[in-house]
């Protein structure tokens, strides 16, 4: 008894049609369309695809034969199983109609058995082919090779889809039953025992594999792939791999770069810390040859100057005459301790390390012989490696000014927000200052960007802006 509800299509107006066809598929509980030529077939299967076509031999407009001829040449006809009835006595249209297409024939008079017989068998191959056809769709449109192959060192393929051609640069047809060539001998000779010991071994283990691996393109490139696979056990003890390929040349290239950046951001960051450290060394060294200077050379000229002030004294009353040279060589040393002092402080003051960055600036500003107004300070210090880097961008900005840039006055700021802190100095004078060109400047760069900051220099006809920005954490 076939299978209930078969959509059938019954083609012709005569007694075959519709006397004996049509009852007993309707008794059998399937659904029967019919129409009375093959022209109003074509249009039937236009509207909705039966199941089975059964149609009589001869029809006006299109008999039986051009009917099926039509119905395989239209490709989204294929689905259909038609089935041609012709006379008993004339085997050769039996024939005419193979050849044209038909999938079978029912010689007439039939028994209404011998008809549900072959409906049943015909429902079963349309269904097969449709998923046949399913299958197909589903393999042109999954982004890699579907294959079926032997678990031999060749892979001799006995299916491969399509995209094996866009992967390889060779078609399928290539590798069936190898015809051409295996798909061994297009696998990388680099990997190509690695890629047999895994998957035998994957096989002799009862588990699906997975491998990324390289095949040698027809263009002489190289693509990287991804297979998929486990071996699949038959009947009659037969057995193969089933599985799929995936181009992930892509992915390989997209890792390669990034493996390449993140060497290339150790390094960057490598060299950053690097310079930190180096001037971190340099402050370091700077603050202890200031204490040296200040403990020990200046605190030795300033015994000899009080020696020396006490034989003046001394000279005034005792030796009146000598007392003028005395003073004189008391002066010169007074002058050498500020000098010492000063020269003390241009290496580090020790104001910045003991007061913090506002009060060095404004006691360095002092010292200058132009205003210079301190218009933003923040209220707390900041760290000590911004500090000091801020120090001596401030400091270089404002000798630059006095020296170079005809300013009749200047102003600093200093500030910290949104995670950041910056300092700048500007002046109202000629411009033309610029970063890296022997202004000094190029080294605080360094110094600021070892903090990972940056340093800007504005300069025109209206003055110059110098400013320094660096991370800073509140």
């Amino acid at each position: 008894m076939p299978e209930p509800g078969a959509d059938i299509l019954v083609v012709g107006t005569g007694e075959l049609a519709a006397v004996a066809a049509r009852p007993p598929l309707e008794g059998a509980g399937h659904r029967v369309r019919t129409v009375p030529d093959g022209q109003g077939a074509l249009e039937e299967l236009e509207r909705q695809l039966p199941d089975v076509l059964v149609t009589e031999w001869r029809m006006p407009r299109l008999d039986g034969v051009e009917l099926c001829r039509t119905v395989r040449v239209r490709g989204d006809f294929d689905a259909t199983h038609v089935i041609v009835m012709t006379a008993a006595e004339d085997p050769d249209r039996a024939v005419t109609a193979l050849e044209a297409g038909a999938d079978d024939y029912l010689a007439t008079p039939f028994e209404p058995a011998e008809l549900l017989a072959r409906v049943r068998n015909g429902r079963k191959a349309a269904q097969l082919r449709a998923s046949e056809a399913r299958l197909r769709a589903l393999m042109a449109n999954i982004p890699g090779a579907i294959y079926r192959c032997a678990p031999d060192r060749d892979w001799t393929m006995e299916l491969i889809s399509d995209e094996i051609e866009r992967i390889s640069g060779y078609p399928p047809e290539d590798f069936i039953d190898n015809a051409v060539r295996t798909y061994a001998s297009i696998i990388h000779p680099e990997e190509r025992g690695s890629v047999e010991a895994a998957v035998f071994e994957a096989c002799e283990a009862g588990r699906p594999f997975v491998l990324e691996y390289r095949v040698e393109r027809a263009d002489g490139g190289e693509t990287w792939v991804l297979e998929r696979g486990q071996l699949v056990h038959g009947t009659n003890g037969r057995t193969w791999l089933d599985g799929a390929i995936f181009d992930i040349s892509a992915r390989r290239q997209a890792e390669t770069e990034r493996r390449q950046k993140e060497a290339e951001q150790a390094r960057v960051a490598e060299l950053r810390a690097s310079r930190a450290r180096i001037i971190e060394a340099t402050d370091a060294a700077r603050r202890r040859i200031e204490r040296d200077l200040h403990d020990g050379a200046q605190q030795e000229f300033v015994a000899v100057a009080l020696s020396v002030r006490f034989l003046v004294g001394h000279l005034e009353t005792t030796a009146p005459d000598a007392a003028p040279l005395a003073q004189e060589v008391l002066d010169e040393q007074n002058a050498a301790i500020d000098s010492l002092r000063e020269f003390a402080r241009g290496i580090h003051p020790s104001v910045l390390s003991e007061r913090g960055l506002v009060r060095a600036v404004e006691a360095f500003a002092h010292r200058l012989p132009m205003p210079v107004k301190l218009h933003e300070a923040p209220s707390d210090r900041l760290p000590q490696p911004v500090e000091t880097a801020f120090y001596y961008v401030i400091a270089e900005s404002l000798t630059n000014t006095c020296k170079h840039a005809g300013a009749s006055r200047a102003a600093v700021g200093i500030g910290r927000a949104d995670g950041r802190a910056w300092a700048e100095v500007s002046d109202d004078g000629e411009g033309g200052a610029v970063l890296g060109e022997g202004s000094g400047l190029s080294g605080l760069a360094d110094r600021v960007e070892a903090l990972d900051g940056h340093l800007e220099v504005r300069s025109d006809s209206g003055g110059t802006t110098v400013r320094a920005e660096v991370p800073c954490a509140s």
